[in-house]
């Protein structure tokens, strides 16, 4: 496997024994090991030569959605991320949060990052090298550039929804908010955006300790089962955009690279009351 293009389908995820190999390149600068966990965690224990997020939403200051392009330049610039420089996430949520940050780097225009299986917790079960120093990259010089096709916003939803040319909706979500049985998350109204088929993205996870992937082939058939088409153009959305950023990694991994995700998502479609709702479903 190189690291010079953009990588794509299963190019995305790399092993643990993988990332241990390229541990020289990361401390040389060569290459950059993003650790999306909570800060918390971050400083008690990271793979070495990992940078430590803010917070693994990446969200702007008091908004529903994705932080603005000079702020996350200016993020990237600080982990030492250059426009040509691989970028490698990990994290200690099965992979939900290493792929909301895959996200954003991709909405800004970088291409050229993968996703460690398993993350934190495979490497921990693993018993491989930890640390709890944080390292300190030489700045790096990455522009950000705006990659609309990966984001849909509210507004553009709602029209293609009343029109009918939405395409394929995933609603990423838990039974319980697919329902509103026991959870409404106090949204202001219940429901599911008109057309969207529902999969809850914990469901391609296999279990602990390292919360792997399921085998793509699986993932396929688990998608297709439930009415999702793995090659069409789809728009993601759960309550907050994260969810739906794991899912266009799915969506990526298996070879489709048009997703849109609804970053926004739940947390503003249901509060408006412009916005279309199908009833809850049982």
């Amino acid at each position: 496997m190189t690291m010079t293009d953009a990588p794509t389908g299963t190019d995305l995820l790399v092993s643990t024994e993988w990332l241990a190999s390229q541990l020289g390149r990361i401390e040389a600068g060569e290459m950059v090991l993003v650790d999306a966990g909570e800060a918390v965690a971050y400083r008690r224990a990271h793979i070495p030569g990992a940078v430590g997020v803010p917070h693994p939403y990446l969200k702007a200051a008091g908004s529903p959605l994705v932080m603005p392009a000079e702020e996350f330049e200016a993020l990237a610039r600080s982990w030492g991320v250059s426009d040509d420089t691989p970028v490698v996430i990990c994290d200690d949520n099965a992979s939900l949060h290493a792929a909301r940050v895959w996200w954003v780097f991709r909405r800004y225009g970088h291409r050229n990052v993968r996703v460690v299986d398993g993350g934190f917790n495979a490497w921990l079960d693993e018993g491989r090298a930890l640390t709890s120093q944080a390292p300190r990259p030489a700045p790096g010089s990455f522009a950000a550039r705006d990659a609309a096709s990966c984001v849909v916003l509210a507004d553009d939803l709602k029209r293609e929804v009343e029109s009918g040319s939405a395409g394929a909706i995933w609603d990423t979500r838990s039974p319980e908010e697919w329902t509103e049985r026991t959870s409404s998350r106090r949204n202001k109204r219940a429901g599911h955006v008109p057309g969207a088929q529902h999969l809850e993205w914990r469901e391609l996870m296999q279990g602990p300790p390292a919360r792997r992937f399921r085998p793509l082939e699986e993932v396929r058939s688990m998608l297709e089962a439930r009415g999702i088409d793995p090659a069409a153009q789809t728009v993601t959305y759960c309550q907050g955009g994260i969810r739906a950023a794991f899912a266009a990694f799915v969506l990526a991994l298996l070879g489709n690279d048009s997703a849109r995700v609804y970053d926004g998502s739940m947390a503003e479609w249901a509060n408006r009351e412009d916005t279309p709702l199908a009833p809850a479903e049982v």
